[in-house]
């Protein structure tokens, strides 16, 4: 791999912990995205691994096995390490003190899919309340909004819901402020990728 490759995946990185440790820590309603993003994170950290294999110390010995063994093992906290902390540090606060318990990431991580990455109807329903009740932020562009609804959308359908065309595009309508009301009846009868250029469009004319 070129230099200019791993500087650019370093730099990609870097945003990614940004984002995780600023606007995108785990709150339970993000988890689909977030361990997505985690994930990238403890994989050019090169620790993803301890998320999926844990290991115990060995017994007290002074043959060359032993030393050999003990080598690996504690290569393998320092990563383990790394990866816990590097999970409880991408948490909002009243997760962290409930998962700091947990003393591997490995432990850690299968908590957190036990308790977020299950599919049900409670959860089900939250991210369709926070779907249709989502409104534009004022600091928001209109790609950043579009792009924020859309990966809403497919948490839904990630989660099993199966959504017409209308179900998409309405709640997409309703997050507009008042400013945008001329443009809602013009684009009601359109599909969702449709109504999304023509959003962008618009804001790029005014």
């Amino acid at each position: 791999m070129s230099l200019g490759v791993q500087a650019g995946m370093s730099s990609v990185s870097k945003n990614i912990i940004a984002e995780l440790n600023q606007r995108d820590k785990l709150d339970g309603d993000n988890y689909d995205i977030w361990y997505r993003k985690v994930q990238y994170v403890l994989e050019e950290q090169e620790v993803k691994e301890t998320l999926f294999h844990h290991m115990e110390e060995s017994e007290q010995g002074t043959t060359a096995q032993h030393e050999k063994d003990q080598e690996v093992y504690v290569a393998w906290k320092r990563k383990d390490r790394i990866a816990r902390i590097t999970l409880l540090s991408c948490m909002q606060d009243d997760l962290m003190c409930e998962f700091e318990e947990y003393e591997t990431a490995k432990g850690m991580w299968e908590a957190l899919k036990d308790k977020f990455g299950a599919t049900s109807a409670t959860k089900l329903r939250r991210l369709n309340q926070i779907f249709n009740d989502y409104k534009k932020r004022p600091n928001n562009s209109m790609r950043q909004h579009l792009r924020i609804m859309s990966n809403m959308i497919r948490e839904l359908k990630n989660a099993g819901q199966i959504m017409s065309n209308e179900q998409q595009v309405q709640p997409v309508f309703r997050s507009l402020p008042e400013s945008w009301d001329h443009m809602k009846r013009l684009l009601n009868p359109l599909t969702r990728p449709t109504c999304e250029f023509k959003l962008r469009f618009e804001t790029q004319e005014r």
